[in-house]
């Protein structure tokens, strides 16, 4: 059995159009109603006017006083009295006698009967109108009295008829009618017009839609991790929810609502991806405490309407990863040692077959010895664990690409002796990242060596790494920390990061991060200064 379908309820702009229509409608019908009342009320005032004004001229004129002194005076009279009622645009003039028997009348026959309606206050002197059923129907009338030396010698009624007052205002009517009609018409294309406009805008969707759409929205905003950041078609923020005020480091007491995205103090890169009117894809960016992964797509309907930013967050997933670009380098280089121990472990074995056990003691040992002063030697200059590890980590990659990393005589950093608020973490990130980019510098030059200094004072810890490479030119000593700034082409991951990272690294623990030529034995290079200050612990008395 087939369901019927629930009629979908009529849109906002069409329940706005229906009810503009019907206001107007109103408003046109209520107006035409009152113009009618008020027309027929001013078409009974105008033919009231119009008879007094006629029976009084009647009243007063010579000719009428003579003709009444006459024999018969309906001889004279009638014409008269056909003449003027034609002339003034009336339904009839009777002109009678003080006892209302009638001297003229439209209809001959009636001449000499009595004037059907009230002739009191006319044989008093006073003119009065009335609306009265007579001989011709229901009229509107009015009775004067023709007076001769103060004495009323006869009377005057001029009357219009009621239906010919109704044919006027008829007409009247008609014609309003058709304004009001116009008037409608005029409304219902200006409120279709308007409303076509907000349909479009609207989507066709009724209040209950768009209310369910406005909650959805706000619980989504809401509800997403990831930020998200609208700008209009001037760059002016129009909506950020949580997440994006958190990444941006734009906090929820800060109405940022209106104002232009340059103007939020953040890193300009970024800030030049946000304006920019072509859509950025998966571009990372710096701030001063998070990696972000961007994705901007502007909106755009026939006209630049703004942008759509997207931010995510992958602090974390970046620091994981240059983890794990160690730990690969690390595997790297305990297969290469791997290789190398099984060639070193089958010539101690055929020095041995050969019978030269001695040499091949001393073969082994020496090889032990290598590896341990190696490691003595960083361990002495560097008890800090993590570093010593990163290091002797280091120094095996660097080995592997031809490059010799070495610790500098002037290194001193013992165990214990960074707080607890400097994170190992970001000393892995700091030194790690300025080792890699000073062995990509020297790998391939004459004697490459990359050179690492590591001590601390009591306010300060310095990490400094130099490298044999080309250098760094003065023009690039600003942006070679900018994030996608590489002076090499880009690798498989891209490059630029490691530098900007340090940067960020550095910003957050208020140091300073410096780059200079080195003077590794005169052989130019460039040389990379991390200075972070020391806070003591609370209640250490140094």
């Amino acid at each position: 059995m087939r369901v019927p379908r629930l009629p979908r309820p009529r849109s906002l702009a069409g329940q706005l159009f229906a009810m503009q229509a019907v206001l107007i409608a109103l408003v046109v019908a209520g107006y035409a109603l009152f113009t009618y009342v008020s027309d027929q009320h001013q078409a009974e005032d105008a033919a009231v006017r119009q008879v007094t004004a006629v029976a009084r001229s009647i009243a007063d004129a010579p000719s009428v006083r003579s003709a009444i002194h006459t024999s018969d005076p309906s001889a004279a009279l009638e014409p008269y009295a056909l003449q003027v009622a034609r002339d003034a645009d009336v339904d009839f003039v009777t002109i009678m006698n003080t006892d209302g028997i009638r001297w003229t009348h439209p209809d001959p026959r009636q001449i000499g009967k009595r004037f059907l309606g009230r002739i009191g206050p006319a044989l008093h002197g006073h003119t009065f109108t009335e609306t009265y059923t007579g001989t011709l129907g229901p009229s509107v009338r009015a009775v004067t009295p023709v007076e001769e030396n103060g004495r009323v010698i006869g009377l005057v009624s001029a009357g219009i008829k009621v239906q010919e007052i109704s044919a006027r205002v008829q007409d009247q009517v008609t014609a309003l009618l058709g304004v009001a009609g116009g008037t409608l018409l005029l409304g219902a294309v200006g409120t279709y017009v308007v409303n076509a406009r907000l349909r479009r805008h609207t989507h066709g969707m009724n209040a209950a839609e768009l209310s369910r759409m406005h909650d959805y929205h706000q619980a989504a905003l809401h509800a997403v991790r990831e930020g998200l950041l609208m700008l209009d078609g001037q760059y002016r923020v129009a909506l950020i929810n949580d997440g994006g005020r958190e990444l941006l480091g734009v906090g929820a007491e800060d109405d940022v609502i209106g104002r232009s995205v340059a103007g939020l103090g953040l890193p300009a890169p970024l800030t030049g991806a946000l304006l920019s009117s072509q859509p950025r894809v998966d571009e990372v960016h710096l701030t001063a405490s998070r990696v972000l992964v961007v994705n901007t797509s502007p909106v755009s309907g026939g006209e630049q309407r703004g942008t759509v930013a997207t931010l995510r967050d992958v602090t974390e997933l970046q620091s994981l990863m240059g983890e794990l670009d160690s730990e690969r380098g690390f595997t790297q280089a305990l297969r290469s040692q791997a290789h190398e121990a099984a060639n070193r472990l089958h010539t101690v074995v055929s020095l041995i077959e050969l019978g030269r056990a001695e040499e091949a003691v001393a073969f082994a040992t020496a090889e032990l010895e290598l590896a341990q002063a190696l490691t003595d030697r960083v361990v002495a200059a560097v008890g800090e664990p993590v570093l010593a590890a990163l290091l002797l980590g280091k120094t095996a990659q660097a080995n592997e690409r031809g490059v010799e990393l070495v610790v500098s005589p002037d290194s001193r950093l013992d165990d214990g002796v960074l707080p607890a608020d400097l994170a190992a973490r970001d000393l892995v990130t700091i030194l790690g990242n300025l080792i890699d980019n000073a062995v990509d510098a020297a790998q391939g030059s004459t004697g490459a060596r990359v050179t690492v200094t590591a001590y601390a004072s009591a306010t300060e810890l310095v990490l400094r790494v130099s490298d044999t490479g080309p250098g760094v030119d003065a023009a690039h000593a600003d942006l070679v920390f900018q994030r996608g700034f590489s002076t090499k082409p880009a690798g498989p991951g891209g490059r630029g990061l490691g530098l900007a990272l340090v940067r960020q690294a550095v910003t957050r623990h208020e140091g300073t991060l410096t780059v200079a030529e080195s003077d590794e034995d005169g052989e130019g290079g460039a040389m990379f200064e991390v200075r972070l200050p020391l806070r003591p612990a609370v209640g250490d008395g140094r």
